[in-house]
């Protein structure tokens, strides 16, 4: 069963975000747990790409850590089988178009609904494109993640009509990375968001503090954060999961 909608029920979503393997199998699923153990209400696994062209240098540095140790697709689905084996959170892949491909639609998907993995996060796909993959997964009940850019103001109804899932709102413009301050005009965006959507939106894309996490919630149905977990990662090393779950905690207790 998609549990995806699970982590919007009654409260303001905290999806966390990691990359599978960085920097080894061990700590990226210690680091995971950390953050369900501090409140988190959906996780985001990156798959790690070569060429992940939607990353900043945090996230990057990430890949190329997970990489080098190893980490492939099939141990990213390892990975997921583990954390599914200890808690019921919804989880989502998050990676490029090239490795779903060459895995095989089917076969992604199908592992996938074996697992409990369930949705998608594809930043490279065109929305345009988008039913190569989701008409695939919509066999194995896996949401396809829609993510709506300050520059899809035309495209904002269609894609908002046809999400499932929940929608991802990229808040600022250019590659995933802390910000001080985000300057989109979030609430045009998410006006017309809701005025089509069925499914609950977040917004990602720069959110590192409480306080941002705090506006950003207060307009969405959830925040996303990547680059700042990411950054305790590459920090702190095999000592991180007690920082994430001090970090994670106070973002959760800032929306809640």
């Amino acid at each position: 069963m998609n549990k995806i909608k699970n982590a919007f029920e009654n409260k303001k979503a905290f999806i966390g975000f990691l990359t599978a393997g960085d920097p080894t199998f061990e700590d990226s699923y210690n680091n995971i747990m950390a953050m369900v153990k501090a409140g988190a209400d959906l996780i985001e696994i990156g798959i790690p790409f070569s060429d992940p062209i939607a990353e900043g240098v945090v996230i990057q540095g990430a890949n190329i850590r997970a990489l080098s140790h190893g980490m492939t697709t099939d141990r990213a689905f390892e990975l997921a089988e583990k954390v599914r084996s200890q808690t019921d959170i919804p989880i989502c892949f998050m990676t490029y178009l090239n490795p779903v491909f060459k895995y095989g639609y089917d076969r992604f998907f199908q592992r996938c609904k074996d697992i409990g993995v369930d949705g998608l996060i594809c930043p490279d796909m065109p929305f345009e494109e988008k039913h190569e993959a989701s008409d695939v997964a919509k066999k194995y009940d896996i949401s396809v993640i829609s993510l709506i850019a300050p520059t899809s103001e035309e495209r904002i109804k269609m894609i908002a009509e046809e999400a499932e899932g929940f929608i991802y709102i990229v808040s600022s413009m250019g590659v995933t990375g802390m910000r001080s301050e985000i300057k989109t005009d979030l609430d045009h965006i998410m006006d017309a968001v809701k005025k089509y959507a069925k499914v609950p939106a977040a917004i990602g894309f720069g959110i590192n503090k409480p306080e941002q996490a705090q506006k950003m919630a207060a307009i969405s149905d959830g925040v996303i954060v990547g680059s700042a977990i990411v950054k305790l990662v590459e920090k702190y090393g095999s000592e991180a999961p007690e920082h994430i779950y001090e970090y994670v905690k106070s973002m959760k207790d800032a929306i809640r």
